[in-house]
């Protein structure tokens, strides 16, 4: 095939009006790609800053309510709750305890708000004393004995009320253990939506302080991946796919766009990706201090992560995303 070259080709012909450049852009976002995470806590007229995180709050349930309500409103589809527990313990008894606070916001959320979904984060690092992601014996986390913690968990989220359960611990076997549990109580409509390729990153820093999680020692590398391996990730979203994820999910996004490509490439699974609470700190950062476009960037940054393949992405951009993308629209 003989291919045209330069006079006769000028790629340039398609950039020049907007309104061709439009036409032919091959990546489009959506205020269906987004999922907005929330932090809720106990008590009332709660609206804490997260210092590391501008933008970011820490808030008790009827804040969250009237939260989600102005998400409603925007078009955002989604959002993700992750629970800061009065008290905490060794085996973090509050993430699957009926009136913990996840499951009091759930309840809140879906009788005011009817078109959101409710998606739970499922783990035990923001409910154990210990900020670990699971029991401990000495320093050792125990899988099995943690696997059957998070079913619970996951099982109460259900019954509260939540339309998505989303594992977050990467702990061996627990989609298995968290389909079965869910399946045997009625919740068989119930989708699974895996952290499943999870890496031990330093971009979870601001996370921590969001979610007073950060671990009294050590760290998390006996159970979160090496940054360094990409084919291990291939071999932990299958493990997930088998057990019965109906989302895999890859964290972070931003330095992690290969992996999410090779996911999508190989699984061709519903896809989704966090931009985590680093990635999120440090253009916040930046474009306070006036060294980029902080707009820009957001939108390129969110483009990036669905060109690489996602279908839907946890972002704390949501909300200046959607009002963006009103503010664009042709």
């Amino acid at each position: 095939m003989n291919m045209a070259t330069y006079p006769t080709k000028r790629l340039r012909r398609l950039r020049y009006n907007p309104l061709v450049r439009d036409m032919v852009r091959e990546t489009e976002l959506s205020k269906n790609d987004f999922i907005y995470p929330l932090f809720v806590v106990p008590g009332v007229q709660v609206k804490k800053p997260v210092k590391s995180m501008p933008g970011v709050f820490q808030m008790s349930v009827d804040v969250i309510v009237d939260e989600c309500k102005e998400v409603e409103a925007l078009g955002i589809p989604a959002v993700i709750l992750f629970g800061i527990p009065e008290h905490k313990d060794e085996k973090g008894s509050e993430a699957y305890d009926p009136n913990g606070i996840v499951q009091k916001a759930i309840r809140a959320i879906k009788a005011e708000v009817k078109n959101l979904l409710v998606i739970t984060d499922v783990c035990m690092c923001e409910y154990t004393s210990h900020g670990h992601c699971g029991v401990l014996s000495g320093e050792e986390i125990l899988n099995d004995e943690t696997v059957s913690l998070l079913a619970k968990e996951a099982v109460s989220h259900a019954e509260a009320g939540a339309d998505i359960v989303a594992p977050s611990d990467m702990m061996d076997g627990r989609i298995a253990a968290i389909r079965k549990a869910l399946d045997y109580k009625g919740f068989t409509k119930i989708p699974i939506m895996s952290y499943a390729a999870k890496y031990s990153s330093g971009y979870y820093g601001p996370f921590r302080d969001a979610a007073e999680s950060t671990p009294a020692f050590g760290d998390r590398r006996s159970h979160q991946m090496d940054i360094g391996n990409s084919d291990e990730a291939l071999r932990e979203v299958e493990s997930d796919i088998e057990e019965g994820a109906d989302i895999v999910m890859v964290k972070p996004a931003g330095p992690y766009l290969d992996i999410i490509r090779r996911v999508k490439d190989t699984f061709g699974m519903p896809t989704a990706a966090y931009q985590v609470s680093g990635e999120y700190a440090m253009i916040k950062a930046a474009g306070i201090n006036g060294w980029i476009d902080e707009e820009r960037v957001m939108i390129e940054s969110l483009v990036a992560i669905k060109r690489a393949g996602a279908d839907m992405f946890l972002t704390y951009f949501a909300k200046d995303a959607s009002k963006y993308l009103d503010k664009n629209r042709r």
